[in-house]
């Protein structure tokens, strides 16, 4: 489970519209930290005055949780700095959030609604799901014979961590993309399972941090 690049680093300021851009040219996102607060005096400060740079040991809990849950397993993800900011962690401060993440190896399973997606690995090495969703987040995925009206919203796909709970540790693995499975995230479109996974030696799975 080598990663593809070395470590990268994301920083964007706060701001209602600003929006944060992760990727990997090859490989898969994985987050390693997140900060959304403030840690030093030069970060974002362009502009701002100095009392609202003085606070550098504010920081709000659980960002690295919702950074991973969103992004893991992905080839690029975009987070809205509001969808970050749950609470206020240092108030009079300028803040900005900073994600730390690194690129893994992935395999990519994806699966169309009702059929079923397959993930295994050579003898000797197990199933750790790096991130998976279930919902459609472009128009071409699993488009065959189907209406226009049921792939035009592209933004109702959400991350699911039932399939590491099936699968994680596993030779092999079958897992049906199915409402029934993972829950109803957009009525009228037609969706599919994607997953991104590693294969490695079988013995204890790492916890995801």
């Amino acid at each position: 489970m080598t990663a593809v690049d070395s470590k990268e680093t994301a920083i964007t300021c706060a701001g209602f519209q600003n929006v944060q851009h992760l990727s990997c040219d090859t490989g898969v996102i994985s987050v390693l930290e997140a900060l959304y607060g403030r840690a030093d005096h030069e970060t974002c400060s362009e502009g701002r005055p100095q009392r609202q740079l003085t606070n550098t040991q504010c920081s709000q809990e659980g960002t690295v949780d919702i950074l991973r849950e969103r992004c893991n397993g992905k080839k690029a993800c975009e987070v809205n700095i509001a969808f970050v900011d749950t609470s206020d962690p240092c108030f009079g401060t300028y803040t900005y959030l900073e994600t730390n993440y690194t690129c893994l190896p992935a395999i990519h399973a994806v699966a169309c609604q009702h059929s079923l997606a397959h993930l295994y690995c050579d003898e000797g090495y197990v199933i750790f799901v790096y991130g998976a969703d279930y919902g459609r987040r472009d128009q071409t995925t699993c488009s065959y014979k189907r209406l226009a009206s049921q792939l035009q919203n592209v933004s109702c796909s959400g991350p699911t961590s039932k399939v590491a709970e099936s699968c994680n540790g596993k030779n092999s693995c079958t897992i049906k993309a199915s409402n029934s499975v993972f829950g109803e995230p957009c009525a009228g479109t037609y969706k599919y399972l994607e997953v991104a996974y590693g294969c490695q030696p079988s013995g204890p799975v790492p916890n995801k941090s």
